[in-house]
């Protein structure tokens, strides 16, 4: 019978929980971790790591585009967006199956699914489709220690929901079908300004819309001008200080209006839109409220009597 008590059990697998698991289990805790959809969590599979895939093959062709400045040829350049996109989740397949291997290595056990905390030390998981070979399944297990590494998903603006068609989040936006010729970009921070990079350089003509008077706002104020320089000198074009205040969908595209902090307006048509506004973090769901916690940011004050503590770090991950 599979064992269901743990000193450390972890409910999230992204970089900060199977992080966690794998040093707890080297310093000898008896440890096991909880996923609902994807070992590596979002960073791995739907995040840093496929983005820069897809960058990577939008600077080849660059590079291609640009081969006389190398003093190389290059004749009938172009791109399959189905090969780019497979090129990208095969690399994020390799280091999801990599934390699996990882888990294995360091006697982690798996378990898949829902989890949900009934109280202090008693975790419900409950069936979730996508399982692992290997991994234990749904039911009720007890840790000395939880740790919440739940990470996050895609803020939503109200009015702008995504619809996955015409108004993509980071999830529709790595996985296009083909390249849309226009595409405004809500939000330039660092989710924001690589799909506007990336589908600049493969023929797009993008908009990025930022409510800040700068792109990168949490950048340095001198690296982001530079940055903006690059960017406006790619094509790409660059509102500031400006929100985008509706859309309207419209046949197989959208008509976004766009005002900025004077109130002057401007509309804009595009065949997609990505918000890229930030992210918000998951932690519903997780029986928070049958407990002593108050959800804060950047994460869940707990009291000591519930032995629950929190990594979940307002990230992508």
């Amino acid at each position: 019978m599979a064992d269901t008590s743990f000193d450390i059990l972890i409910i999230g697998s992204g970089p900060g929980g199977y992080v966690t698991a794998i040093r707890a289990a080297q310093l000898g805790f008896r440890t096991a971790i909880v996923e609902r959809d994807y070992l590596g969590g979002i960073c791995l599979n739907w995040g840093c790591i496929p983005t820069k895939a897809l960058l990577r093959s939008a600077e080849i062709f660059h590079y291609f585009q640009h081969a006389k400045d190398y003093g190389l040829s290059a004749e009938k350049i172009g791109f399959d967006p189905k090969a780019v996109v497979q090129r990208s989740r095969a690399v994020s397949k390799r280091l999801n199956d990599g934390v699996g291997f990882l888990m294995k290595k360091n006697k982690v056990p798996v378990i898949w699914g829902e989890a949900s905390i009934d109280a202090p030390g008693k975790v419900t998981v409950k069936p979730r489709e996508g399982a692992p070979k290997g991994a234990l399944g749904p039911g009720s297990y007890q840790a000395k220690h939880i740790i919440l590494a739940t990470g996050a998903r895609p803020r939503v603006l109200p009015g702008i929901e995504p619809d996955k068609k015409l108004i993509w989040t980071y999830f529709e936006a790595m996985v296009p079908e083909k390249i849309p010729r226009s595409l405004l970009v809500i939000g330039s921070g660092a989710i924001g300004i690589e799909f506007a990079s990336f589908f600049r350089t493969l023929g797009s003509e993008v908009t990025v819309v930022e409510v800040l008077p700068q792109i990168l706002p949490v950048e340095d104020a001198e690296i982001a001008a530079l940055a903006r320089k690059s960017f406006e000198k790619q094509g790409i074009k660059i509102v500031t200080g400006a929100k985008v205040s509706a859309v309207e969908k419209k046949g197989e595209g959208v008509v976004t209006q766009i005002e900025d902090a004077k109130g002057g307006k401007q509309s804009i048509a595009v065949e997609r839109v990505i918000s890229a506004v930030g992210v918000t973090g998951n932690v519903e769901g997780l029986g928070l409220d049958k407990l002593a916690t108050s959800p804060a940011r950047p994460c869940s004050r707990t009291r000591r009597s519930t032995r629950a503590s929190s990594a979940s770090r307002r990230s992508r991950a």
